[in-house]
Parts: C-alpha cells; structure tokens; sequence
C-alpha cells in the first residue's frame, strides 16, 4: 500500500505552496548539463571564416583533428563502494559523510567576470539530509538539500501505509504482520539512504514504539534486518518536531496559531503565542502542549471504522473532548481567539484529506493542498458530507481511497473535539509536519544557512 507523498518533485519546503520554487527540482537536479561548442562573434559554431578583400568567398574546409573539450558527465551512480553494505552490516543512527568529488571542469571554459554573483553550488555538490518518521500508520522518508535561507528542496522521497499500530489498543503489543510490513518499507529506506552521500540524518519512531511492550525488541530487529537504528522520541519531541516543519506557513502578521498533528496512535496539539519580538524558530513561541493518546487508529479500533453513524461519531468526538478538559494550559491564547490573526493550523491526513474533498479532486494533489486556508463553514460542510458517507462511498473517494476510509471519520472526530476548544473561523491545512520539521532543525544546526543558503 503506497502512501501519497511529498515526492522528489515536490516544490521547495520552507515556503507555502502558493508561491512556487525554483524549477529543476527532484531528481533531475543531479543531471548536469554538458556544454556547448564555442561560438564565434557571429554566432555560428566552430571557427569563424575569414574574408580577404577583392577576393571571392572560399569556404575553407575544416581540418579533421578538432579540439576536444572535457565534458561535464553526471554520475551514473552515486554510491561508492563503501556504500554497497548489506542489512547486517552496522546500522545507520546519523549519517555522517563527505562531500562528493567536484565534477570535471572544461579547460577552455571562461572565467567568470569580476562582477557576476558568486555561483550557487548546483544539487550535486549541497549536503543532502534525511528523516525519516515510522509512525503508528505510515513509514516516511524525506531526503533534500538546503536551497534559500530557511528553505530546502526533496531529492528523494519514499511513504507507505504500514498500519504498524494495527491491535495495538487491544494487545498492547505490535503484532506480527504489523512488524513484517514496517520491516519491509523500512529495507526500502535503508538502501536509499545508503545510496547516498548523507551529512546527517535522524530517524525517529513515534506512539506505537512508545507504548507497545514489544517496541524496543522491534527496533532491535529493524536494526538487524534493515540496517536502520531508530530513536524514540518523546511526545514533547515530537509536537516540536511537527511546528518546526510548519514554520514558514504561518504569515508575519499572525498573533496566535493552535497547531495540531493528529497522528495515528497521538495527537500533538501546540499553542503559540506570536504577540511579541518574533523568533526565526517557530518552536521558541510555543506557550503550552499537549500530546493526547488517541490517534486515528486506536480511536477507530475502539469504536469502529467502517460503519459510522452519527451517535457513534459523537461518541468519538465526546471521547476526545473528554481528554482536552484535562489540558491544564488549553487557556493560554484565550486572549487572542477573538482575534482576526488567531487561526488554527492543521498537519495530518485528516486535514489533508478534508481539503481534497472540499476542493474536489481528482487524484491528490500536494501543491494544492498545501498552505490551503478553509474557512470555518467548508470545514463543517466537509465533515458533515464525510459522516453522511458510507465506507464504499469513502473509498470510492481520490483522496481517501481503501487506505484511509476506516480512519478518516475517526480523525474528523479528533479535528471537531478540537475545533470546539479553540473556535476560529480559519483553518490553515499542512501536507508537512514531522520530517520537514527534523530537516529543518539539522540543517539550521549544521550551518547550512549561514552563506546566504549557498551550504558550508
């Protein structure tokens, strides 16, 4: 089961989606250009011809051994030998490398002039960083390079639904087929992070690690079979993680945002006060949070996903209500609600899928959807349509699919309990969160910003 995701080709993260990156994004930024022959004053290839007065035009004929330029060539494969390792061998906690050879420069290729710009290094030669996120329904990696100040762009990308919280809720363990399905997805990670020259990397694994008794004797074996050593981080950690990805979506003149990730066996909800002198690091303005243990998998497995009915979706939404009155700091932003520059902001599938159906899609279309404002009416017409589906009409549906249509009416739950604590009549929805947020965070400590965004 393939996950939608960002994608190689994805624009630049670091900027809303409405306002596009540079092109030549993806993979296709690693193939370089091979340069031209010289040209004369006149603009033909080859040696100009010379004309001699009062005499008629000869075509001179051109002599077989013609200069020979050193082309530019891409790589046809960036690994080097030290990278073909097998699952056995040691794991990849935070991958630390150096650069790649710069390519062969052309001889007779003119120096720049005094006054043109310094060169911005092309993909090839710009650190590459990786995360990857194993959550309790999807495994997803992100690899990218720094681009703009604050910004990077995706090389690589890989997302699968894994379901690996799947009975979770019931056993308080990971069950077999779950772990077999991570293990796999996460094999697929580990040869791409070891096909490339990576700087550094983080690798966390989130609620279903947590919780599950069997969660470290889990990732002992992904260490062994995949080559990957994963961390579990705390709920604090990840609700960071998730504002730290979502930075560049909130605008200079907002006041307050309630950001919220409903994953599938958490839900981290952030409150962040922009009131006074603003920090580049969205994190710094969080003021309180909390990290609910319900997610749109154990909430479906409590009370079913398939067959929803109204009193079974209030149910649900009365379930995490119940777990928000608990929240000692859920008042901190009472003084900004009111406020036109007080929103909420939304990074989940959930949301996601909200904004999909609201726009009526097709197939799923990141560049759409991300940095999407809905207003406080769409979003209510999109969960009543939802909840007046049937689970064939939620398959049926491009941006739900079979994958999700078990799981959406308990997100949608989760959302509502939370739209009722923290009214607004805008909601911003995020198709980023936790890896966009650890890319950010281990390029901003690597100093990968420093030049103006050209790297070290």
């Amino acid at each position: 089961m393939e996950d939608r995701d960002t994608g190689a080709g994805a624009p630049e993260v670091g900027a809303s989606s409405a306002s596009p990156g540079p092109s030549g994004s993806g993979t296709a930024g690693w193939q370089q250009r091979r340069p031209t022959e010289p040209r004369s004053a006149d603009g033909q290839v080859g040696d100009a011809s010379h004309h001699q007065k009062g005499k008629p035009k000869k075509r001179r004929k051109r002599r077989r051994g013609r200069k020979v330029f050193a082309r530019d060539e891409a790589p046809q494969d960036n690994r080097s030998p030290s990278d073909n390792r097998s699952p056995g061998k040691p794991a990849i906690p935070a991958l630390e490398s150096k650069q790649p050879a710069a390519p062969v420069i052309s001889p007779v290729a003119p120096a720049p002039r005094a006054e043109q710009a310094p060169r911005r290094p092309p993909v090839h030669e710009l650190p590459v960083f990786a995360a990857l996120d194993l959550g309790t329904n999807n495994c997803r990696l992100l690899v990218a390079v720094p681009t703009r100040h604050g910004q990077f762009r995706v090389i690589d990308a890989f997302s699968r639904i894994v379901r690996l919280g799947e009975g979770l809720t019931a056993s308080g363990r990971l069950g077999q087929p779950a772990m077999d399905r991570a293990v796999e997805a996460l094999k697929i990670c580990g040869d791409k992070l070891r096909s490339r020259k990576i700087r550094k990397a983080r690798l966390i694994a989130t609620e279903a690690c947590r919780t599950a008794e069997n969660g470290v004797e889990f990732l002992e074996r992904v260490e062994r079979e995949a080559g990957l050593k994963l961390e579990i981080i705390d709920r604090q950690t990840e609700a960071r993680l998730a504002v730290s990805g979502c930075g560049s979506l909130v605008e200079g003149d907002t006041q307050g945002v309630v950001l919220f990730d409903i994953g599938g066996g958490s839900s981290e909800i952030a409150l962040i006060d922009l009131t006074g002198r603003r920090s580049p690091r969205l994190a710094n303005h969080i003021v309180s949070w909390t990290s609910l243990p319900v997610g749109v998998v154990s909430l479906a497995e409590r009370f079913g996903g398939r067959t929803v009915t109204r009193e079974i979706f209030n149910a649900m939404v009365d379930d995490v209500a119940g777990r928000l009155a608990n929240f000692d700091g859920r008042d901190r932003l009472s003084h900004l609600k009111a406020s036109p520059n007080f929103h909420l902001l939304g990074t989940s599938g959930t949301v996601t899928t909200l904004a999909g159906v609201h726009l009526d899609l097709e197939r799923y279309d990141r560049r759409r959807v991300d940095g999407l404002w809905m207003d406080r009416d769409s979003v209510d017409r999109m969960v009543e349509r939802l909840v007046g589906w049937d689970f064939q009409q939620r398959c049926a549906n491009p941006c739900i699919g079979a994958d999700r249509a078990d799981l959406v009416l308990a997100g949608c739950a989760i959302l509502e309990a939370i739209r009722a604590v923290w009214p607004s009549e805008r909601l911003r929805v995020a198709d980023r969160g936790l890896r966009e947020g650890i890319l950010s965070e281990l390029m901003a400590d690597d100093g990968v910003w420093r030049n103006d965004g050209r790297g070290r």
